[in-house]
């Protein structure tokens, strides 16, 4: 089949997703960090804001996906919440870190309000990124490509926001960390905003089956629940996500608190360049055994990973922290890599099953992106707020246990879980039925 999409289109979709990251990965990585030790929020306070943001986003990723469904639009189901939502998510995400002097109950007030609003405009213009790929062309080797490429795009502002987010909060705010946070996030929302407002402009929605794009919300939901591949995809996901954030959002206490360091986190950070390895290997891999084992590849190499950091935690040896770190990203960019390319082959086999629901079906990606987050989050100030943690100071032994609890031994579970869930992926009998149906 002809290749549909050219490279100015590509490079425009790719953008797409390095656009939410500016903004996704400070709050992944830094904003726990921001509400206890700048902002001045009890670890515990922070912790139930987590989990009423996952709550909100159990209801806010399928409704999204349901507006994305029901969207009559010349430009399409998926390309209008580009335009529709950037500004409001660009304007929600330098909200999120301003630093009101209000009384501590105020400040948790502002905290909710606006940490409650960003995520739901993050889900209205990152969920379409994905939703938008299986119309923009049918060939598989170009759907691919498209996914490598966002990735590729998305990978590589994570690691300019691991490693330059610190260096220039000090920069731009000298020792005022609050208005060095405020002035950074300015200076990425206005970035995000450009490069999504671009992504409007330049894709196109190519396929769409007009007899089923809209089926009632109880049809598509009947036959998602019949979806196999959808389904392992989904929890695949949720489990990524939540061992990212946990992993992610401890790095900063890890080197600040064991190493007494504050310095490394960028020198950890800068190790994870090589998840654009991993995303780059995807399409040579693939080719030779398809998306299911390259995906049960990366979880592999994302272990292996894992138990050299854990033997640098043992031995508090960082050359060996950062090998470890360097080959679980490039597993870590394998996974992530695929997700959208996966979701959009569910897609496929949805409509095979009678239903484009492309909006639905992709709000498995954002409710496991969020999800993973929240409870990720929970999961770590929680464990922090009952061994006692106490911001800017050192640290007692049960808080440096739940430190490295946090940074090795979870994630190192949550791995093997992966490579179990893989393993269930049907991706033999989803093939034949999407090449029945469009062949």
């Amino acid at each position: 089949m002809e290749n549909e999409t050219k490279w100015p289109e590509r490079i425009s979709y790719g953008l797409s997703d390095a656009a939410d990251n500016l903004v996704f990965q400070v709050m992944t990585t830094y904003l726990l960090f921001f509400y206890t030790d700048v902002y001045g929020l009890k670890a515990g306070d922070v912790a139930v804001l987590f989990l009423i943001a996952r709550i909100a986003d159990v209801f806010e990723s399928p409704v999204v996906g349901w507006m994305i469904d029901k969207t009559h639009s010349r430009f399409g189901k998926s390309r209008p919440f580009f335009l529709w939502y950037s500004l409001p998510y660009a304007v929600f995400a330098v909200l999120t870190f301003v630093t009101p002097d209000f009384s501590p109950a105020g400040k948790l007030a502002w905290a909710y309000v606006t940490y409650l609003g960003l995520g739901f405009l993050y889900t209205a213009v990152n969920l379409p990124i994905t939703s938008v790929l299986p119309t923009m062309s049918r060939n598989q080797r170009e759907l691919t490509l498209l996914g490598v490429i966002r990735q590729f795009g998305g990978s590589a502002i994570q690691i300019v926001v691991a490693v330059f987010t610190l260096p220039l909060v000090a920069t731009l705010g000298g020792h005022n960390q609050q208005k060095g946070f405020l002035l950074t996030m300015i200076l990425f929302a206005a970035i995000s905003l450009f490069l999504i407002l671009n992504t409007f402009f330049h894709i196109r929605e190519r396929h769409t089956v007009a007899e089923i794009a809209h089926r009632p919300f109880k049809v598509v939901l009947n036959l998602a629940a019949h979806n196999k591949p959808w389904i392992i995809l989904s929890l695949i996901i949720f489990c990524f996500w939540l061992v990212t954030a946990i992993k992610n959002q401890t790095t900063v206490y890890y080197f600040k608190y064991v190493f007494n360091d504050q310095g490394l986190v960028a020198w950890a950070n800068s190790f994870t360049f090589s998840s654009l390895i991993g995303v780059v290997l995807i399409m040579k891999v693939t080719d030779h055994v398809g998306n299911k084992r390259t995906m049960r590849t990366g979880m592999l190499i994302a272990l292996i990973g894992q138990i050299f950091l854990m033997f640098g935690v043992i031995s508090k040896t960082l050359i060996t922290i950062f090998a470890g770190i360097l080959i679980n990203s490039i597993g870590q960019g394998m996974i992530v890599g695929l997700v959208s390319i996966m979701l959009s082959d569910t897609i496929r086999y949805g409509i095979s099953l009678g239903a484009q629901a492309e909006g639905f079906l992709s709000s498995s990606n954002d409710f496991g992106v969020n999800l993973g987050l929240g409870i990720g989050g929970l999961v770590t100030a929680g464990l922090f707020d009952l061994a006692g943690y106490v911001p800017n100071h050192a640290q007692n032994s049960s808080t440096i246990s739940m430190i490295n609890l946090n940074y090795v031994w979870i994630p190192l579970a949550l791995y093997v879980l992966l490579i179990i869930l893989i393993h269930f992926y049907p991706e033999e009998k989803m093939y034949a039925q999407i090449k029945s149906v469009e062949n």
